[in-house]
């Protein structure tokens, strides 16, 4: 129990002293210190050799939707026993002897060898991820050749009290001298009295990364005083972060790793021999696949899937971009063509038809952001598009904070519902193929200066004030087969808007229990003197109802008056796809409404599915569902009419590889059956 308490003590107690000038002669006299410690660690006689043991996680994730702002989606597990062995000076070696994963969506990710295991002496002098492949050759700041390299500047103390002494632990941030060379960002913590290193966060320079979609890599190496005489390693964490080269789109591929140390035995007289071949090996898969596991897979993983949910690497990244300043930080490039879905670059609709489109992203290391984004109606002939510039700050420091402002003028297409009903993609094929388009839309020519602050891990609090002119648009295109309904008249002129929004955002997948919030208040003035205001919020909650099944329970709705000053396209609407699939599609709508949707998810499971190479989850889920809707109080100008009283939607639904699903819901009052196809509403945003 020592080492925990040890590391917990240092995490959760520190001591802050005021902040020093870079290169001052405390501080470089700490890093000469802590340089002969580690060349003399080495030579150490008292520690000959050690075996210990690693206990990880390998978690596979993807982020997506506007500004990344969601938390990571877990797409595959991994767990791993492994046995480690070292032998002074610098000798390594660990044999996994236990690994089992689980896929919660298909993929073929292989893990570098070197992501399998953990970080034996701190890196050594020189860092090498992936192989080589990812990063190699950074110069360590506690190499010898470090001071020409880096500039070093003291930072907090860090006190632990032992039951015999205490422990002065002193942070001394890093960078390099020459921010455009491979070299790491970061703090070092170091034993005051001995300078051995203690914990060590840290990121890299843009130059660094050799693999061309590597977006940055944050890694964290905590140490444990064992016998009361070696610092050692204890816990370590690492996310590498991918972005595609080639397109700038808000989708992001995740790897994190998780590792706790313990179980060390001492001065064994280790045979050199032992340490022959590779680093990291695995046992035979017969072993490994018979390892005594004290509990299933999915418990272990839920067990850790708070930690996974939680932006706990976010005050690292915050950290290593204010010792960096102004300069930028990420392997990606800082121009690129770009778009906010794939939808951007091409869509289809009723009022548009198909719409061809792109966009270019600018980032520069000052955190200021600029975007555009333009497409083009092939039936209305008409163009739409937006421009943009964003300036971020903070990025997740302490306690997750960080805030962004954002100007924007657009012109662009809109539908009239607050949430939802269909994936934009699937949406598309069945407007353009068979005359099925589940939209409302109307057109709006503005600007907006919105304002973002970030508080904890998952809350936001927004802010924005806008000037739009909202433009009535009658149906232009034609579908292959079928024919479209009308597009509601929804063109009311110009309109100022003040909004004020709170969101607690979502966990995201694999999660036992969850709570999504968005509530928005909004304030306008018509051209003219009517003014409304409208309040409107959604959200879920998700529990475990036992057996391994779950209880989602989804909410949305508002209410707006006065109902003279409501525009026609701030009505609320309800009905058919998304809401009420026993009922015709917005058959309903007012200056008022609510929906709830109830549904018990049950896994199935399913023999093994071969795609190729993938690994494929082995569960359907089975949801029977209910849904209860109603609305009140017509908006003048809109043909969406209240309700009738509650209108009632019973039905269930089938959700395959996490990716598809299809609902069938037979309306009670209606006396009407309907089926729905598409992709699970986590992958609407990307799409």
């Amino acid at each position: 129990m020592r080492p925990a308490l040890l590391l917990a003590c240092a995490l959760l107690s520190p001591s802050v002293s005021a902040a020093q000038a870079w290169n001052s002669d405390s501080a470089l006299a700490l890093v000469a210190r802590g340089i002969a410690r580690r060349s003399r660690a080495a030579a150490d006689s008292s520690l000959r050799d050690y075996e210990a043991q690693a206990h990880g996680f390998l978690f596979f994730l993807f982020q997506f939707g506007e500004g990344l702002s969601e938390p990571p989606r877990l797409i595959k597990a991994d767990q791993l026993e492994l046995e480690v062995y070292w032998k002074a000076p610098g000798a390594s070696k660990q044999r996994i002897v236990g690994w089992r994963d689980r896929a919660e969506l298909p993929t073929d990710i292989n893990y570098h060898r070197d992501h399998l295991g953990i970080v034996q002496n701190n890196f050594g002098r020189t860092i090498r991820l992936g192989e080589g492949d990812e990063v190699r050759d950074v110069p360590h700041p506690l190499s010898p050749g470090g001071p020409i390299l880096y500039d070093y500047a003291l930072g907090d103390t860090l006190r632990i009290a032992l039951p015999d002494r205490e422990v002065r632990v002193i942070g001394l941030r890093v960078r390099p001298k020459d921010i455009g060379a491979p070299r790491i960002v970061g703090t070092l913590y170091l034993d005051a009295t001995t300078a051995d290193l203690v914990r060590l966060t840290f990121s890299f320079t843009r130059r660094a990364y050799l693999d061309s979609e590597l977006e940055d890599v944050s890694i964290v190496l905590d140490n444990a005083l064992w016998e009361d005489r070696w610092w050692l390693p204890y816990r370590q964490e690492i996310e590498i972060r991918r972005r595609a080269a080639w397109l700038d789109l808000p989708v992001r591929g995740v790897i994190r790793g998780r590792w706790e140390i313990d179980g060390y035995r001492f001065n064994l007289g280790l045979a050199a021999s032992w340490f022959v071949g590779e680093e990291i090996t695995p046992v035979p898969k017969a072993e490994r696949d018979s390892f005594p596991w004290d509990r299933p897979l999915a418990m272990a993983i839920q067990d850790v899937a708070e930690p996974v949910r939680q932006r706990d690497l976010e005050a690292i990244r915050a950290q290593v971009a204010r010792i960096a300043g102004r300069r930028a930080l990420s392997g990606l490039r800082p121009i690129g063509l770009g778009a906010g879905s794939l939808s951007d670059l091409l869509h289809a609709n009723r009022v548009q038809g198909l719409v061809p489109g792109a966009g270019i992203v600018w980032r520069g290391g000052n955190r200021l952001e600029l975007g555009a984004h333009a497409g083009y109606g092939l039936a209305d002939r008409a163009a739409t598009g937006a421009v943009r510039a964003a300036v971020i700050s903070g990025g997740g420091g302490e306690g997750g904070r960080s805030e962004a402002f954002e100007v924007r003028g657009y012109r662009e297409v809109r539908d009239v519902g607050d949430v939802p009903v269909i994936a934009p993609f699937v949406n598309s094929l069945a407007a353009q193929e068979f005359g099925d388009d589940y939209g409302d839309y109307y057109r709006a020519d503005g600007g907006r200066l919105a304002w973002r602050h970030d508080v904890g891990t998952r809350w936001e609090w927004t802010a924005a004030i806008g000037r739009e002119w909202i433009v009535g648009l009658p149906v232009r295109a034609a579908p292959a087969s079928g024919a479209f309904r009308p597009n509601p008249p929804l063109g009311d002129g110009g309109v100022d808007v003040v909004q004020l929004g709170v969101r607690r955002s979502s966990a995201g997948l694999a999660v036992r229990r969850d709570v999504y919030l968005e509530l928005a208040f909004e304030g306008g003035r018509r051209d003219g003197g009517q003014s409304y205001g409208r309040l409107s919020g959604v959200g879920h909650v998700l529990l475990p109802a036992g057996g391994g099944t779950r209880l989602l329970v989804r909410l949305q709705g508002g209410l707006a008056g006065p109902e003279r000053g409501l525009p026609p396209h701030r009505a609320f609407v309800l009905g058919g796809r998304g809401t009420l699939l026993g009922d015709p599609f917005r058959r309903w709508g007012g200056s008022r409404a609510l929906e709830a949707h109830v549904e018990w998810r049950v896994p199935v499971s399913i023999g093994r599915v071969g795609v190729g190479a993938a690994r494929v989850p082995t569960t359907l889920t089975l949801a029977p569902f209910v849904a209860a809707g109603w609305s009140g109080q017509p908006v003048a100008g809109t043909p969406w009419v209240a309700t009738p009283g509650a209108r009632v939607t019973v039905g269930a639904a089938l959700e395959w590889l996490g990716l598809f699903r299809v609902d069938a819901g037979y309306g009670v009052q209606s006396r009407r059956a309907h089926l729905a196809f598409d992709v699970t509403r986590d992958f609407w945003g990307i799409l």
